[in-house]
């Protein structure tokens, strides 16, 4: 079992800077990718960053240029540096951890971002 708490969200104007935090705790070696969701009101959850447990990261569109996904190895921590905010970006984001068994998938709770423009 592993276990996510997110952090970091918050309420910000169009042009801000937040940084998200993914706190992983329990079987980690079970974990190979680690990344972030969001789910704005009314839409589907979507993808947003995730980093592998090499290091590489991928981005949705909406977000390259402006989010950087990193992992803290000796922390158990994956944060989301998110820069040049806007108020599409306003969703409940969360922390995803994941290995290659369908058993080893794990979600955080979520916290809130708020773009105000």
């Amino acid at each position: 079992q592993v276990q996510l708490v997110d952090s970091g969200g918050g309420l910000v104007q169009a042009g801000g800077s937040l940084r998200l935090s993914c706190a992983a705790s329990g079987t980690i070696s079970s974990i190979n990718f680690m990344g972030w969701y969001r789910q704005a009101p009314g839409k589907q959850r979507e993808w947003v960053a995730i980093i592998s447990s090499g290091g590489s990261a991928n981005y949705v569109d909406s977000v390259k240029g402006r989010f950087t996904i990193s992992r803290d190895d000796a922390k158990n921590t994956v944060y989301l540096q998110m820069n040049s905010l806007k108020p599409e970006d306003t969703a409940v984001y969360y922390c995803r951890a994941w290995g290659r068994r369908s058993r080893d998938d794990y979600w955080g709770q979520g916290t809130q971002v708020t773009v105000s423009s």
